[in-house]
Formats: C-alpha cells, sequence, structure tokens
C-alpha cells in the first residue's frame, strides 16, 4: 500500500471530565505519547499533534514528535486539524488521518487500512471503522456510539441510543460500534468545517452526523479486535493502565 497520508492527531486539554487528559499518565507515559507511538507505527508520512496548549506541545517536543499549536477558540479536532491543513498547505487530494487524542491501544495496522479504504473507495468523502457489539451493556451505554450503514458500507446514521432497536429486547446482529477514527482528503477536511452545526449533532453530540446532513457520504470499514479505548472517564483510564503493554 502507499504511505501518502499523513496523521493529524487533535489534543485539546481542557476536558471537561478529565481536564489535562493528553497529560495523563497510562503506564508511566502520557496518554498523547501513546497515541503518537501508535500513529509512528503506521506508513504516514508525517505525524502532527495539533493542541492549544503550550504544555502539550512541550510534552510532545520532549519525545521527539512534532506538534503545533492551534486556536483554542476551535470546537471540534476538525477544527483544530483543519487549521494545521492551511498552515502547511496539504495539497486537497492528500489523505488526512484524524487519530483523536484520546485513542488508546488502536492497531496500527488498522489505520493503514483506514487510509487504503478511503483511497480505494473514491466516490465517499470520509472513511472510519465500527466493530460488532457483542453485549447488551455496551449496545445501551450512550457512551459507545452506534452506527448503522448499509450494504455498500455507507453510514446512514450515527446515535448514542441503541440502534438498530429489537421490538424483542434483544441485540440485534447488526449492532455495531463506531471507531472514531477518520479519514479525509484534505480539500473535503476544509469543507466540513464550513456546514453550521446541525440540530442532530447538537442532539447527539456526535460531530460526524453534521457530514450525513450536508449529504456527505461516509464509508464504514468492518474491523474485528480493534481492543481500543476511547480514554473519556477515570474509568476508562484506570482500564487502559490495567493492559499490560510490551
Amino acid at each position: 500500500m502507499s504511505s501518502d497520508f499523513s496523521i493529524i492527531i487533535p489534543a485539546r486539554y481542557g476536558s471537561t471530565r478529565l481536564p489535562g487528559k493528553p497529560l495523563l499518565l497510562i503506564n508511566n507515559k502520557p496518554l498523547i505519547q501513546h497515541v503518537f507511538e501508535t500513529a509512528s507505527a503506521t506508513e504516514a508520512k508525517q505525524i502532527i499533534v495539533a493542541t492549544d496548549d503550550a504544555s502539550i506541545c512541550e510534552k510532545v517536543t520532549s519525545f521527539s514528535g512534532k506538534a503545533i499549536l492551534t486556536s483554542p477558540e476551535h470546537k471540534s479536532g476538525t477544527d483544530r486539524i483543519a487549521e494545521v491543513v492551511e498552515k502547511l498547505s496539504l495539497d486537497d487530494h492528500e489523505i488526512i488521518i484524524n487519530l483523536q487524542g484520546d485513542e488508546f491501544g488502536l492497531s496500527p495496522s488498522l489505520i493503514n487500512q483506514l487510509a487504503l479504504n478511503l483511497s480505494e473507495n473514491t466516490d465517499f468523502d470520509v472513511a472510519t471503522l465500527c466493530e460488532r457489539i457483542d453485549n447488551m451493556d455496551e449496545y445501551t451505554d450512550p457512551n459507545v456510539v452506534k452506527v448503522v450503514f448499509n450494504t455498500k458500507n455507507k453510514a446512514i446514521y450515527f446515535s448514542r441510543s441503541p440502534i438498530p432497536t429489537d421490538r424483542a429486547g434483544g441485540l440485534p446482529e447488526e449492532a455495531y460500534k463506531h471507531i472514531g477514527v477518520y479519514a479525509y482528503r484534505a480539500g473535503y477536511l476544509k469543507k466540513i468545517t464550513k456546514f453550521d452545526r446541525c440540530k442532530l449533532e447538537i442532539s447527539e453530540q456526535l460531530e460526524q452526523l453534521r457530514i450525513l446532513y450536508n449529504g456527505g457520504k461516509i464509508h464504514l470499514g468492518v474491523v474485528e479486535n480493534a481492543n481500543n479505548i476511547g480514554i473519556d472517564t477515570k474509568e476508562d483510564l484506570e482500564l487502559a493502565c490495567s493492559i499490560n503493554e510490551d
């Protein structure tokens, strides 16, 4: 596969539930370093942390990573990434991976596959990943984002609610959870930032709904055993710390 893609890692200091989240330690190493090392194990041609905080920039520099300080006014990681794309004058056709700064433990091979999925599916604007849900706890957990898609792997809807619904009260066979990593072409990424927030996005607190609302096509790659942990709560952090890394 061609390695002609870049990874930009948005890392905001001011998390509501976990302030300073990118700098929190997991097995004596800050979260942002774990994520950067995941990115470094892919075929990406460059990796950049986009942050709103000088202390995060300093930490990334301390482990020989590259960081760019961005505006503190951005409302989303997508906006932060778009600023970096503009600053670096990246070509509109270049594939950009949005690897969020709190996405712990994702396999580098899945990131490579994600870039390939977008490269091969030229009629899609965005690519992302999902995995089948195999238990009711995840299915009913509003912190686990669910997604439904059609036979062409085109996203129909994302929700924090249990979708699709099983009228009998069981776990539907077509229940999938979203894995929050994205691939875009730089030109479309800049276009997304011009879209207004829609009511669906505000209601669900899911930025990707802005893309669907404005007619964008999102490709879903179905994977197995992703083993990623989105660090949003203290419990997530404790779970990540319990994992023994090689």
